[in-house]
């Protein structure tokens, strides 16, 4: 099979710093446009439908995150496998890496698609859901997890080519989807013409058709450029040592994904007990949250898949040279987000309401969170490094021990038992973060994740050329 490379790049050769900078751009710009998903869906929501219908649309994404969170271990093993194999110049590893990571994937989305349907209630219940966000946080998660399958496609897609080399493609194709979704969403939501108006389940309905379309041109545009794989549900299949390979990465952090999204489903539950009015406020406080998180996220994962193929390649002394360059790039970064945070939060959360009771409170949560953003940005990079490895085990000790052991007890005790009330937890999930970041710098210095997943694979080639 012919593959077209002009968007992936080698990242074995040639300088670390301009990999890093032209990897990342179309990651950080993709990831921007990811999160319009639902950022526009809550300025619609919260502009025009009031803060009870963002406070719905906010309770839903934890579940979201929980259901999702095992298979999205799957896409990060799809990643870090296809950039290794591609290191080591192994392309027919590559095809069978593919199928096997499109085939899970598949019958994942089916199986959560439909336990999330039914248990959707119940779990809102046990998040302590206030009754009057209930009918509509449910129609809103029911009609999102009905269209799970064009979500997961879509991000096998990405992970497959950016183990690649290549952020670009799945960047023109989400910004496609994202104008869709933009000129969808009032349409839905408000109806017109023989459109019914749908409110809160016309956003969701809206983000899942265009989900479903970015799936859809990707996978066209693929199969008609003969790249290195094609997307055709007929040579999905199963095999067994891919398999493996995909649970020992992915399984660690799909549990790490999963333990995250029960704590943030526990701290919602937490927040929940403060009202409509905190649960706005952190419905807009953790949307701009997650702006500012991007950037450094996105240096992060341009670490993780530039590492993958210079580990691959046994190329460490460059791995060295990336922690450098990407620390750097993270902390400029950060900083002048945090700068921003600080100076600026009531009118960045005026994209999402105009309740002046809102924007006071969001005010107060962005200010805690943003001592925060430094220390979790070279969190991302040091992370990125150690997953590019495929070593995820630690990674997940690590968050179950910062979640679980400090985000989760400090934030029930400072919010109920000290005078800081809700901005206690704010405090914790700052706390936690920055305690992250320490314990995984010093996994990193270690040396412990120095190991290719795909060295059986490697010894067998060099066996072969020395027979030959």
């Amino acid at each position: 099979m012919k593959s077209d490379d002009r968007f992936s790049m080698d990242f074995t050769q040639g300088s670390i710093m301009k990999h890093l900078v032209k990897f990342s751009i179309p990651l950080f710009l993709g990831n921007i446009l990811q999160t319009l998903y639902n950022t526009v869906d809550s300025i619609w929501v919260g502009k025009f439908l009031g803060p009870s219908a963002l406070a719905a649309v906010s309770v839903s994404f934890p579940i979201i995150f929980l259901l999702i969170s095992l298979v999205m271990g799957i896409t990060m093993a799809t990643t870090v496998l296809v950039g290794q194999y591609k290191g080591a110049q192994n392309y027919y590893m590559i095809r069978k890496t593919v199928n096997t990571s499109m085939f899970l994937l598949t019958i994942s989305a089916l199986v959560i698609s439909a336990a999330g349907i039914w248990l959707n209630k119940h779990i809102l219940k046990l998040m302590n859901t206030p009754v009057e966000l209930m009918e509509i946080a449910s129609g809103y998660l029911n009609i999102i997890l009905a269209g799970l399958i064009f979500t997961f496609a879509y991000n096998a897609v990405s992970a497959i080519l950016r183990g690649l080399g290549d952020s670009r493609t799945p960047l023109v194709f989400l910004f496609y989807t994202t104008v869709i979704n933009i000129i969808l969403d009032p349409v839905f939501i408000f109806g017109i013409g023989p459109i019914p108006k749908m409110g809160v389940n016309g956003a969701a309905l809206a983000t899942v058709i265009s989900q479903a379309i970015s799936f859809f041109l990707a996978a066209n545009y693929l199969n008609k450029n003969n790249h290195l794989f094609s997307i055709n549900i007929r040579e999905f299949r199963y095999d067994k040592d891919i398999t493996i390979k995909i649970l020992k990465i992915g399984l660690p952090s799909g549990i790490q994904q999963t333990v995250v999204s029960i704590g943030m489903t526990a701290m919602m539950a937490i927040i929940n007990t403060f009202g409509s009015l905190v649960v706005a406020a952190w419905g807009a406080a953790s949307k701009i949250d997650s702006f500012a998180f991007l950037p450094s996220m996105s240096v992060g994962l341009a670490t993780s898949s530039i590492s993958a193929q210079n580990i691959g390649a046994g190329k460490y002394e460059r791995v060295e040279e990336l922690l450098k360059w990407a620390s750097l790039l993270s902390l400029l970064i950060s900083g002048t987000i945090t700068l921003m945070i600080f100076t600026i939060p009531k009118l960045l959360l005026s994209m999402f309401t105009n309740d002046i009771n809102v924007l006071m409170a969001g005010a107060g949560i962005l200010k805690i969170l943003g001592v925060s953003y430094i220390p979790f940005g070279f969190m991302w990079v040091t992370n990125g490094i150690i997953r590019g490895a495929g070593a995820t085990f630690i990674p997940m000790v690590i968050s179950i021990i910062s979640l679980w052991l400090i985000r989760i007890p400090l934030a029930y005790y400072l919010s109920f038992h000290t005078a800081l009330k809700s901005n206690g937890i704010w405090v914790a999930i700052s706390a936690s973060a920055i305690l992250s970041t320490l314990l995984s710098y010093a996994y990193y210095l270690s040396g412990k994740w120095k190991k290719r997943v795909i060295e059986e694979e490697v010894n067998e080639i060099k066996e072969r050329l020395v027979e030959e």
